[in-house]
C-alpha cells in the first residue's frame, strides 16, 4: 500500500527536474518568432494544404473546369495569406511576389485561357520554389503533376459545354 505514495512522489520529481531542462533548449530565431502565437497552424501543414490545391488547379485548369480552378486559386491565395499573417518570419516580398502570379491564374480563368492558364500555372510554381530557396528549403521543389493522385475527383466535372 505504501508504494503508491512513493511512486507519485518519485514520478513527481522527476518530472520537476526534466521540465526546466526541457524549457531551456535553445531554439532556432525562426521557430522561436512563430512559436510565440499560441494556437498557430504549422507552417508545414499549411503549405501541404497550398501543395495540394496546386495539384487539384493543375488538373482543373487542364481539363477546362474553370470554377473548380477559380476554387482552388481562391483556395491557395487563402492558404499564403494565412502563412503570411501567422508566420512573421516569412520573407514578405517572398509571399506578396505570390500576388502577381495568381492573380494572372484569375485572369487566364475568368477567360477560360488555357495557354494564359499554363504560363501564370507556371509563374506560381517558380514562385513557391523560389521562396524555398530563400527559406533554405529548397529541396522542396515543386513542379505541374505528371500524374493525378486524386483518382477519386473528377476533373472535367462542371466544366462549361
Amino acid at each position: 500500500m505504501r508504494s503508491k505514495p512513493v511512486t507519485l512522489l518519485l514520478a513527481t520529481l522527476l518530472l520537476a527536474t526534466l521540465a526546466p531542462a526541457a524549457a531551456q533548449q535553445p531554439q532556432p530565431p525562426q521557430q522561436q518568432a512563430d512559436a510565440i502565437k499560441p494556437g498557430n497552424s504549422r507552417l508545414a501543414d499549411l503549405m501541404e494544404a497550398a501543395q495540394t490545391r496546386h495539384i487539384k488547379l493543375w488538373f482543373a485548369g487542364i481539363t477546362g473546369n474553370w470554377k473548380l480552378a477559380g476554387y482552388q486559386t481562391r483556395q491557395i491565395k487563402t492558404r499564403l495569406q494565412d502563412a503570411a499573417s501567422l508566420y512573421q518570419s516569412l520573407p514578405v516580398d517572398d509571399v506578396t511576389t505570390m500576388a502577381k502570379p495568381i492573380a494572372a491564374l484569375s485572369v487566364a480563368i475568368a477567360a477560360e485561357d488555357s495557354k494564359a492558364f499554363v504560363k501564370a500555372y507556371g509563374d506560381l510554381t517558380a514562385g513557391c520554389n523560389s521562396c524555398h530557396r530563400e527559406l533554405k528549403i529548397g529541396f522542396i521543389e515543386l513542379k505541374a503533376p505528371a500524374a493525378n493522385p486524386f483518382s477519386d475527383q473528377v476533373f472535367g466535372a462542371g466544366k462549361k459545354k
